[in-house]
């Protein structure tokens, strides 16, 4: 059953024509992942799904309620979260602050507490570091932080914007395994990621973007294997 459905939607940025009829589907319970070089449209994708940009054609359904354009906090209140690249924390602000911020539309304290001891059961070094400024901590942290922010609001469905960007490849697989255990627990992923190996050896099924288009689509062992895919993203 579809969660997310993107269909025929095309962005702008002024005359840019960034996507060009991007059409693709997340069903519950699925890491999805959209694989492509650097400027193919994955973040735009990512972007036009919460409504930080514009989509000027096409329409895109969350739990099958039109969401096209809508702001993107509303995106988040019904249950959407997007984790972007370079995981845009609040420098000046400590780590429970940080993950404080993440529940902003949640009202009881018990809740909160509870959501906060979730995070730190995914993310035990974010305990450990509570009063810690979030502009200090290293860069895995960091992206530990973004992602345990963008928990607090219990999503349904987590997009996540190249998590591995710039990191040592130990907390690259430390990061991948979080992904694959938040999965587990019943979260569905629309994954973007360079590092295609890695997004497609955790992922159900996967899309491959270039110039703005979806250009092959396929489950994600089927990909690895594929001699284009591992000739263009796995050499």
């Amino acid at each position: 059953m579809s969660i997310l459905e993107i269909d025929h939607i095309n962005t702008y940025y002024g005359g840019i024509h960034a996507l060009r009829g991007i059409t693709l589907d997340v069903n519950q319970g699925e890491i999805v992942t959209l694989i492509g070089s650097n400027g193919a449209g994955k973040s735009t994708t990512l972007k036009s799904v919460s409504g930080l940009v514009k989509v000027k054609s096409g329409s895109i359904k969350f739990k099958n309620q039109d969401i096209t354009n809508k702001p993107a906090h509303e995106t988040t209140l019904l249950g959407m979260a997007h984790v972007p690249e370079g995981r845009r924390i609040f420098s000046n602000l400590t780590v429970k602050e940080n993950l404080l911020m993440g529940a902003f539309s949640v009202k009881k304290k018990n809740v909160i507490e509870e959501r906060i001891e979730r995070v730190y059961d995914y993310f035990p070094i974010l305990k450990e570091r509570l009063n810690q400024k979030g502009g200090t901590m290293s860069g895995g942290e960091q992206q530990m932080l973004a992602i345990g922010r963008a928990l607090m609001m219990k999503p349904e469905v987590l997009m996540l914007d190249e998590p591995s960007m710039g990191l040592a490849p130990i907390i690259v697989e430390k990061i991948f395994n979080i992904i694959d255990q938040l999965n587990q627990d019943g979260m569905t992923i629309l994954l973007v990621e360079q590092n295609a190996y890695q997004a497609l050896s955790i992922a159900n099924r996967g899309y491959v973007i270039q110039n703005g288009e979806i250009v092959l689509s396929g489950k994600g062992h089927d990909l690895i294997e594929n001699d284009e895919i591992r000739e263009a993203y796995l050499a």
